[in-house]
Order: C-alpha cells, then sequence, then structure tokens
C-alpha cells in the first residue's frame, strides 16, 4: 500500500512539474510558427504566386535559424546541469556565452544569405512568378537573423534555470507585433511581400531586446560576468556540433519535401506551405513536454538523481501520447475553418483536406518521438541524436525522391514526411531511451 503510496505522489510531483513547465513553453514555442502563420494567411490573400514565393522563402529562412537550434537546446541541457547542481552563477555564465555564440553566428548567415538568396531560390525550383517574391521575402528577412538566433540562446537559458513563463510573455508580445505590422506594412502601406518581412524582423529585434534586458539583470544579481569569454563561447560551440549534425539532417529533410513539392506546381507548393506550417504548429505545441523534459531531466541528473530521471521520462512519454491523440483529432475535425484562413484558391483546398488528414492521423506518433528527443536532449545526448538523425535522413532521402517518379503527388510526399521519417525516429529513440546509456548524473557531462 505504501508503496502504490509513494508511486501516485511520484507521479503528481511529476505532472506538476511537466505542466509547470510545458504550459507556458507551449504559448512561447507555438510563437514562432504562429509568426509564419500571420505572414501565411496575409501574403496567401495577396494571391497564389505571393504565397508559393512565400513557401520557398520560409523553407530557406527557417533551415538558416534551425540549424543553430542547438543555442536554445543545448544551453538548456548545461544550464539545468549546473542549477541542479546548486551553482547558479556558472549556469549564467554558461548562457552568456550561447548569446555571444549566437551573435557572431547571426553575423555570418546574414553575409551568407544577402548575397546567394537568388541562387538559393533558383535551386529550389520556384516558377518564374513566384521567384521574385521568395527573394524579396528572403533578402529583407535575413537581417532578423541575429536577433532569432540571440532569442534561441536566451530562450535557452531561461528554461534551463526552469523559467518557461518569461519566454511566454515575450512570445505573447512578440507576436501581437508582428500582426500588427504585417496588416500595416502589407496592406496599410501596401508594401506587399516586403511588408510581411519587414514586419517579422521589427518583431524579432524587439523580443531580442526583451530577452537581453532579463539575462543581463539575472547575470547581474548572481554576479555572472557579462564579457565575452573565448574558452567558454568555444565550448558551447563544441557541445553543439553534435546537435547542429541533428538539425542539419532533419532540415535536410524538409528541405528535400519542399523541393519535390516545388516541382508539382505553385498550387501544390502552397498547399505544402500551409500543411508545413500547420505541422510545425503541431510540433511546437507538441515540443512543450520535450522542453520541459530537457529542463528537468537536465535537473536531475545535475543533482544525480538517476531514479528520478527515469520516472520523469515514463511519465513524459505517456503525456506525448495523449498530446498527439488530442491534437490530431483537433487537425481533422477543424480542416473545413483552417483552410479558408490561408487561401480561397479551391485548387489548394482540395489539396489541402487530404493532406491535413495525413498529420491529424501521425500525431500520437510524433508526440512520443518529440518528448524522447528532448529527454535526450537535456541528458545531453547529442552524439547519439546526430546518428540517428543521419540514419533517418538516409531512409527518407531516397523514398521520397521517388514520389514522383511512382507518379505520387503531395499525398504521397506527406506519407514520407509525417509517416516514414518519423517512424524511423521512433525506433531510434525508442531504443536509446530503452538502453539507459544516456543516463550520466553531474554537473557536467563527462
Amino acid at each position: 500500500m505504501e508503496l502504490v503510496t509513494s508511486t501516485r505522489t511520484s507521479t503528481r510531483r511529476h505532472d506538476r512539474e511537466i505542466l509547470a513547465l510545458a504550459l507556458p513553453a507551449f504559448g512561447a514555442l507555438v510563437a514562432e510558427p504562429l509568426f509564419l502563420m500571420v505572414d501565411s494567411a496575409i501574403v496567401g490573400h495577396l494571391g497564389t504566386a505571393q504565397l508559393a514565393g512565400l513557401g520557398v522563402a520560409a523553407a530557406l529562412l527557417q533551415t538558416a535559424v534551425h540549424v543553430f537550434v542547438f543555442l536554445a537546446y543545448a544551453t538548456t541541457a548545461a544550464v539545468s546541469r549546473r542549477v541542479g547542481a546548486g551553482d547558479l552563477p556558472a549556469a549564467i555564465r554558461q548562457g552568456m556565452d550561447g548569446i555571444w555564440l549566437a551573435l557572431l553566428l547571426g553575423a555570418v548567415v546574414i553575409a551568407v544569405v544577402l548575397s546567394a538568396a537568388p541562387a538559393l531560390v533558383d535551386l529550389f525550383g520556384a516558377s518564374a512568378t513566384a521567384s521574385p517574391h521568395a527573394v524579396t521575402y528572403l533578402r529583407i528577412s535575413s537581417l532578423g537573423i541575429p536577433a532569432m538566433l540571440v532569442v534561441l540562446a536566451a530562450t535557452g537559458v531561461l528554461r534551463g534555470l526552469q523559467d518557461t513563463r518569461t519566454p511566454l510573455y515575450v512570445a505573447i508580445g512578440g507576436f501581437t507585433a508582428n500582426a500588427v505590422l504585417n496588416l500595416l506594412l502589407v496592406y496599410g502601406l501596401g508594401f506587399g511581400v516586403a511588408g510581411s518581412a519587414w514586419g517579422t524582423v521589427i518583431a524579432q529585434f524587439a523580443m531580442a531586446a526583451a530577452y537581453l534586458v532579463v539575462v543581463v539583470k539575472g547575470a547581474r544579481r548572481h554576479g555572472a560576468s557579462l564579457r565575452p569569454d573565448a574558452a567558454g563561447i568555444r565550448a558551447c560551440a563544441q557541445a553543439g556540433v553534435p546537435l547542429l549534425v541533428r538539425t542539419l539532417s532533419l532540415r535536410a529533410v524538409l528541405l528535400i519535401a519542399t523541393a519535390i513539392a516545388a516541382r508539382f506546381g505553385d498550387a501544390d507548393i502552397a498547399a505544402h506551405q500551409i500543411t508545413l506550417t500547420i505541422w510545425s504548429l503541431l510540433a511546437f505545441a507538441l515540443d512543450a513536454i520535450a522542453i520541459a523534459g530537457q529542463a528537468i531531466i537536465g535537473r536531475y541528473l545535475g543533482a544525480g538523481d538517476e531514479k528520478g530521471a527515469r520516472a520523469a521520462c515514463r511519465r513524459m512519454v505517456q503525456w506525448g501520447v495523449v498530446s498527439g491523440v488530442v491534437l490530431g483529432v483537433a487537425v481533422a475535425a477543424s480542416r473545413p475553418l483552417v483552410m479558408p484562413l490561408f487561401t480561397s484558391d479551391a485548387t489548394v483546398h482540395a489539396q489541402l483536406s487530404t493532406v491535413l488528414l495525413v498529420v491529424a492521423v501521425t500525431q500520437p506518433l510524433a508526440g512520443v518521438v518529440f518528448v524522447l528527443d528532448g529527454v535526450l536532449m537535456g541528458a545531453g545526448d547529442g552524439p547519439y541524436l546526430a546518428g540517428a538523425m543521419l540514419v533517418t535522413l538516409a531512409l527518407f532521402a531516397p523514398a521520397a525522391l521517388l514520389v514522383p517518379a511512382w507518379g505520387g503527388g503531395l499525398t504521397a510526399l506527406w506519407w514520407m514526411i509525417a509517416g516514414l521519417m518519423m517512424t524511423v525516429r521512433l525506433v531510434t529513440l525508442w531504443l536509446r531511451a530503452r538502453s539507459g546509456r544516456w543516463i550520466v548524473t553531474g554537473a557536467v557531462r563527462a
């Protein structure tokens, strides 16, 4: 009887921890795809060519930013370990190194994207009507990349400190500013696609400024240095390499999918862009539990609590399954309401109706994948995650490239994305979680 009571108490404790971190994290995480959803909804009513151009540009822009998502994930894991070990000054110093690295990387990425924008758009096979809009959006939006990377790093610091509320407040402010600016610049001032891009850039810089104010105050309160430290920045970069490989592999999957969809025609790439936007929103929603997992697992391992880390992992997997079922039902039921928000094109609607069903059916699978991904990130198990994602890419790429050859269309392509790709990820992550090799305790993973 005592064992049952103890188990229930432990479960309730984990539920409270997960909810306390995951609910605010959900709001903050969905802000990014909501940015793109607002852009897609506003630009979509300018015309199908404009929406198709946005689809190509957005995929490229997201790749330019998301390859550095380790700035958030690796920072969360490292900071939370030090929090678990009781060393707050070292935790914040670790976060400052990540922010300085973000600024350096942002400057490099701007230089590359500005000069290579036309070539990158052509590489995607965008049509002659969509290409000019894609280049315009990509070049302007690239100016906000340093701000986007600072937001990633600073978010990682706060998550590691077990604070997901501040990112929620900043995200709400950024989303509101983005929506207002887009409407004003696109329709009010008639800037079209360029106005949408400028609105997003301004909102991103405002968010970065808000985060820096919070982190700098925390650093001063705990006596942590704000100056750039070459050794610390270099250590952050080295720790992020495995996650960079993992993210590049994942982005390669999405880029291959977008390139294939672009060759189906403007209606297909427009439908693909809308689906990808919704899929990203769902992914970020599921990732809220994964974010809680990163912070909680890192803290438990930093405190040397192996049993607590295992129990938290099991409970978060259960939350992932339930969340995936709920989101899948919501997507299936809301299709008639969602599609008109993005476009009035009947051809695009016809494509969306079937593809969104594929997304809905696969959400429970995605729920487990995202949770396990977060657990292993929180444990600092980057090398395994990199290898697992390379295996996924190796299996996905040839299968997806064969879709057009076999006469398949956008629906078949999305079965490759949401079905095959996510199944391979589930298998590789589940095997690692069951092995227990990810459990390494201490303030720093050896």
